[in-house]
């Protein structure tokens, strides 16, 4: 099943039903995946670099929602991670809100989902603060996901941490050898109060309904953090749900499988076709707001800190270029193909682009 083909079938109904709650970035995320790899998104003529043989490829439309596209920016972001591994134990620290607090964070999503990594970088970063625990400054890497594994509203964002600090009064680097970083207890008091202050700050009305003790945060011993970068960009730069999972488009009603976060087994959903769109365009993030940062001695603007901390731990890193794009593979013999020129359309207009020449 395509999602093209259900927004196309679907998109009126959708419009009618939810008319006074569509936000403009998801109108523009159906538009976008409509077209994705149609003509309307334009097209590149590539010739074989072997046989010479050409042909006409169509563009994708790039959005970060559209199931089909940025497999290569999250191939990137990936490589740039894998480079930054310290050779210590990692956490999978994973911060949550109750289900009274969702509806406040849908009606305002860039502060909400702003204050979401403020509080909880500030929670972890003054945990690791006192010396009952490490007693310096910690780098992570926080994700923002939107949505459970029914797609349902669900924020909260996992942070890969590395059990060591940086203590810059002794200019020492001190790590935690056993398996434990901070008590799950006190991150959840210390997030929950964070977060809760700030909402109030902002004068936002707050379910009286919110428990008190009931938050969750989880810590989770993840090895050496490899395969919790690969979960954590899984579902970085492209839609909530792969095409793969839509089993079944019939009668108006729209189904798709998940698999089960207890047991692990897979399970299917069935929604009418519009409300199936909800489902997947409440998870449109606000126009350029980044749902991946890093903090500590992991920023961008640490990179001196963090050669140092690899020199000193004896990293050795392989020298890798960036991955490349991958190449369109030639039909008759397989050969990789080389753009020629492209062709790009936008409305009603047409414009041929000649690569090493002008525009």
């Amino acid at each position: 099943m395509e999602m093209a083909s259900i927004i196309k079938e679907y998109q009126p109904a959708f419009e009618r039903k939810y008319q006074n709650r569509i936000l403009p970035g998801q109108i523009k995320a159906m538009e976008a995946m409509k077209i994705c790899r149609e003509p309307e998104c334009g097209e590149v003529m590539v010739a074989c670099t072997k046989c010479g043989k050409v042909e006409y490829k169509t563009h994708s439309c790039g959005h970060r929602s559209c199931p089909k596209c940025q497999n290569h920016e999250a191939t990137k972001w990936l490589h740039r991670q894998r480079q930054k591994l310290l050779p210590v134990r990692y956490f999978l620290v994973t911060f949550t809100v109750p289900a009274q607090l969702r509806k406040t964070i849908a009606d305002h999503q860039r502060s909400a989902f702003d204050g979401l990594f403020q509080t909880s970088r500030e929670t972890l970063e003054e945990l690791a603060a006192n010396e009952r625990y490490l007693g310096g400054k910690i780098g992570m890497t926080g994700v923002l996901h939107t949505h459970s594994r029914k797609l349902d509203f669900h924020p909260h964002i996992h942070y890969l941490v590395p059990a060591g600090c940086i203590n810059r009064k002794k200019r020492t680097w001190k790590t935690k050898p056993w398996k434990f970083l901070f008590p799950e207890n006190a991150m959840a008091k210390l997030f929950r109060g964070k977060l809760l202050g700030l909402f109030h700050k902002m004068g936002w009305k707050i379910s009286d309904r919110i428990p008190t003790a009931k938050w969750v945060v989880s810590c989770k011993d993840v090895g050496r953090g490899a395969k919790a970068l690969e979960y954590l960009s899984r579902y970085l730069y492209r839609g909530v749900i792969a095409e793969k999972q839509i089993v079944k488009n019939q009668d108006g009603n729209v189904t798709f499988r998940y698999r089960e976060s207890k047991t692990g087994m897979w399970k299917k959903r069935t929604e009418k076709g519009e409300d199936f769109l909800r489902l997947i365009l409440q998870h449109v993030l606000p126009r350029g707001f980044r749902r991946a940062r890093d903090y500590g001695f992991l920023h961008g603007n640490a990179k001196k800190s963090l050669r140092l901390l690899q020199l000193i731990l004896h990293v050795k890193l392989p020298k890798l270029e960036e991955p490349e794009r991958p190449f369109f593979k030639c039909t008759r013999c397989g050969a990789n193909m080389q753009i020629v020129t492209r062709k790009i359309r936008r409305a009603a207009q047409e414009k041929v682009v000649l690569l090493g020449a002008s525009p």
